[in-house]
């Protein structure tokens, strides 16, 4: 599963590594969690929009929005047929920008650590993603998103058995068309991200709450 990432680019790399048509809007975000606001890319008429969206997809039919905080992933082997996903995988896919995303490998019966998991290089990447639209009987709307995962590459199976999926740049147009619904070539791109592209290391407990929000999260930690 993925459960906490972190963005930590400015909104001025942001707009150059992912061809915006503005600068988001935000601050550097070490310990992002689920029903947190996040930062998503879609595909528009005027071309790539950043937004802000609800981590948690709330299906359009859902007649509660709580339901979100059960739907921060979606699986890719189920994703064009279960219920809660395959609309929004038709026709609703985006991109949420990382830096890096946090798994705990257990090393006792009742410890975890903290794994801090990203680029060789330190790039911002793209995460594959799906968004929903829900409206309340109140004429309440709400706008969540959700982040999909497939089973791990060689160097994070020694950690968790899942990662989410991350998309190649030359993907990012294919996967953003709106019109675009061959299952077979959406589904070929929900693959795990090639062994000697990603880089891992232990960082502190701090990360473990939410509630902390900085540097010292994503820092490796000192042994």
């Amino acid at each position: 599963m993925c459960g906490r990432f972190n963005l930590r680019a400015s909104p001025a790399q942001l707009v150059e590594i992912f061809n915006l048509l503005r600068a988001p809007d935000l601050q550097p975000r070490f310990n992002i969690a689920p029903t947190q606001p996040v930062l998503t890319i879609r595909e528009t008429d005027e071309g790539r929009e950043p937004d802000v969206f609800h981590w948690g997809l709330i299906p359009s039919w859902s007649k509660d929005p709580a339901i979100g905080s059960r739907m921060i992933n979606a699986r890719s082997e189920t994703v064009a047929t279960k219920p809660s996903f395959r609309s929004a995988f038709r026709h609703r896919r985006c991109l949420i920008p990382a830096s890096g995303f946090y798994e705990w490998k257990k090393v006792g019966s009742r410890t975890k650590q903290p794994f801090h998991i990203g680029m060789h290089d330190d790039r911002p990447f793209a995460l594959a993603g799906l968004w929903e639209h829900w409206e309340g009987a109140d004429g309440s709307a709400i706008r969540s998103c959700t982040i999909i995962t497939t089973e791990s590459n060689e160097p994070l199976a020694e950690i968790h058995d899942r990662m989410p999926v991350i998309l190649h740049p030359e993907d990012y147009e294919r996967w953003l068309e709106r019109d675009f619904q061959d299952k077979d070539a959406l589904q070929s791109l929900l693959v795990p991200y090639a062994n000697d592209e990603i880089k891992l290391y232990p960082v502190s407990t701090v990360v473990n709450n939410p509630r902390n929000e900085t540097q010292s999260c994503a820092d490796p930690l000192q042994l």
